[in-house]
């Protein structure tokens, strides 16, 4: 009887591997199709769907307009502020200063803010998001608003804490750098 009894459970054994191996491959798959419809969506600029085109007679509610959780003057070693950042719920805003006029081709700012602080993170992100360990709507995302050459904003969306920190220094040593540029005093 016993010998019966141990057969069984070594099938009971096979089949929960076979199961198992089943599962796993599924899972592969399931994996693999979320990476393939992730990247899709990176490349497609993914929208939520309150921002999908709305059936005839439906009209979008009136939003209040976002309100300042803080504003953080950017300012020079010396108190000269360069540039605000407004930080809302959703999002942050990088003003320069009304007295200012910073070209964004004057280094460091491609160079250094856009490529190697803010690029960076919207990158990695999107890497995050390709192995579906973040949604695609929390991507990190950026937006420059200039007139010809002259920055008239920077939008963040998609921060943290830790980030908005980085953005902040960031920002507040480009702008000090570009500003030195200005005045020609830059060494």
């Amino acid at each position: 009887m016993e010998e019966e009894e141990i057969k069984k459970i070594a099938e009971i054994r096979e089949i929960l591997e076979g199961k198992i191996k089943d599962l796993e491959a599924e899972l592969e798959w399931l994996r693999a199709l979320l990476n393939f419809i992730n990247s899709i969506l990176v490349e497609k600029s993914f929208k939520r769907a309150g921002e999908m085109a709305r059936p005839a007679g439906q009209v979008k509610a009136p939003t209040a307009e976002a309100k300042p959780l803080r504003t953080i003057p950017l300012k020079t070693t010396y108190g000269e502020i360069l540039a605000n950042m407004i930080v809302e719920e959703d999002q942050i805003r990088i003003v320069p200063a009304p007295d200012k006029r910073f070209d964004v081709n004057t280094p460091p700012f491609m160079q250094f803010l856009i490529e190697r602080i803010l690029e960076k993170m919207r990158e990695k992100d999107e890497d995050l998001a390709r192995q579906g360990k973040l949604m695609p709507d929390r991507i990190f995302s950026y937006e420059i608003e200039k007139d010809g050459n002259i920055l008239r904003e920077i939008r963040i969306k998609n921060f943290d804490l830790r980030r908005e920190r980085e953005i902040r220094s960031a920002a507040r040593w480009t702008f000090e750098k570009m500003y030195e540029k200005m005045l020609g005093t830059s060494p």
